[in-house]
């Protein structure tokens, strides 16, 4: 019975550390205007022809599933590969639609961009940004990127 009792408290005491915990976190007020200024942020940057200045908007422990690469990146060096090779066709993101949802420290931006490139190309893709307000840094940051082609593209172009 005293087992099962301090089961029962050290349970208790868990969920209790657990609210204390996001009683204590701090929201960051943003507003969709704020979540759509991240894009514009990483845009320029990566018209920069820098690669770690893109990557400086991830992160430490994100991850990056990109539009023109089978290879998941989690690491800052990973990025900054992709980045180099992408970068190299002087890519300019558009945004097409978007929906934005915010909390209390993270934020979701998600929908359709086209990268127009130096060549004459276009791409259409969907994107997922999701970002987390990181407080010692005081800015948002990317935890997660998706961009994959669209379906219908990817078919007609095969």
């Amino acid at each position: 019975m005293n087992h099962t009792i301090s089961m029962l408290l050290a349970g208790a005491a868990s969920l209790l550390s657990i609210s204390i915990q996001a009683a204590t976190e701090t929201c960051q007020p943003a507003r969709e205007d704020d979540i759509a200024a991240l894009f514009v942020r990483w845009n320029e940057d990566l018209q920069s022809g820098v690669p770690k200045q893109v990557v400086n908007n991830y992160a430490a422990n994100s991850l990056l599933l990109p539009t023109q690469s089978n290879t998941p990146r989690r690491s800052a060096a990973a990025k900054e590969d992709y980045f180099s090779h992408f970068m190299t066709k002087r890519p300019t993101g558009t945004i097409d639609s978007r929906m934005v949802q915010i909390g209390c420290t993270t934020a979701l931006d998600t929908g359709l961009y086209t990268f127009h490139f130096a060549d004459g190309s276009a791409v259409q893709a969907r994107y997922t940004f999701t970002y987390k307000w990181y407080p010692q840094e005081q800015r948002w940051l990317i935890t997660s990127h998706h961009s994959s082609t669209m379906p219908e593209e990817t078919a007609n172009t095969r």
